[in-house]
């Protein structure tokens, strides 16, 4: 009798500390890194969010991937673009129901979110969950990224935080993403720390030949014509500047967009993101 009475303390202790650890492995594993990286950089950026989150990570996979030249590759999203085929996707690890937080990473395709991840979307009960959105870029897509997620995920609650929807950064910057990053997560309140605080660009103004030498050293070295710059408006401290451009479309139509500088002193002006 006493040897039953023994076994049965033990199972019982046995299973409250089953218990016990489950519940601390949901506490730690509430928020989940969901990332597609085809050459590597959102990988990066990816690796960030989940070491100074803690959170989980996971990565979509093309069963079909993305590995073939530039212009093939490029043919092969026209074409899945133009059809609404969606990329086969691979099984992942992570159950996305035993989370409540979920970081989305992905590169910028053709303005958007790349195909491997609007198939994610497409697939997955994103409903209630929170959605903080990140992606890199060569010259931006953030807004309109998520902006297409909302529309294939509406059930979700996707990140409006002190006017942020979202963390971006270009690839030729990515070396910034790590102080950045956890400038973000602290501005979301996800982090603690001191807010930053957004630059007060004031009135559009028309050009000046400085702010003309800010735009061309920020932007003349980039692969792709940005437009003419037409106006600016920038901060007190002048380390910030919001440049308005205009630009033509392929069919010749006329359009304007915004490019974002930074010039901290004594380094190059280098412009962190275009807002179309």
């Amino acid at each position: 009798m006493q040897k039953t009475i023994i076994s049965l303390g033990a199972a019982m202790l046995l299973t409250a500390c089953t218990v016990n650890s489950t519940q601390e492995d949901n506490k730690q594993t509430k928020s989940l890194v969901v990332y597609y990286s085809q050459t590597g950089t959102t990988a990066k950026v990816a690796d960030l969010f989940a070491e100074k989150t803690g959170a989980d990570i996971d990565s979509i996979v093309a069963v079909n991937p993305y590995d073939s030249s530039f212009e093939e590759t490029i043919a092969r999203c026209q074409k899945e673009m133009e059809t609404g085929e969606m990329p086969e996707l691979k099984q992942m690890s992570h159950d996305i129901a035993k989370y409540d937080t979920l970081y989305i990473g992905c590169p910028v395709w053709f303005g958007t979110m790349a195909l491997p991840v609007q198939s994610y979307l497409k697939q997955a009960n994103l409903e209630g969950k929170v959605v903080i959105p990140f992606v890199t870029f060569g010259s931006g897509g953030l807004e309109t990224t998520v902006a297409e997620m909302k529309k294939i995920a509406p059930k979700a609650n996707f990140l409006d935080a002190n006017s942020l929807i979202g963390y971006g950064v270009r690839n030729a910057r990515v070396e910034k993403a790590a102080e950045e990053v956890e400038q973000f997560l602290i501005d979301i309140k996800v982090k603690e720390g001191k807010v930053s605080e957004k630059p007060n660009y004031g009135e559009q103004q028309p050009l000046t030949d400085e702010d003309k030498k800010i735009f061309d050293e920020a932007c003349g070295d980039y692969q792709m014509p940005l437009g003419t710059p037409i106006s600016v408006a920038s901060n007190e401290g002048k380390t910030n500047y919001q440049f308005v451009v205009e630009s033509k479309d392929a069919q010749g139509n006329t359009s304007n967009a915004t490019i974002l500088v930074v010039k901290e002193e004594g380094s190059k002006a280098e412009f962190t993101k275009v807002i179309r």
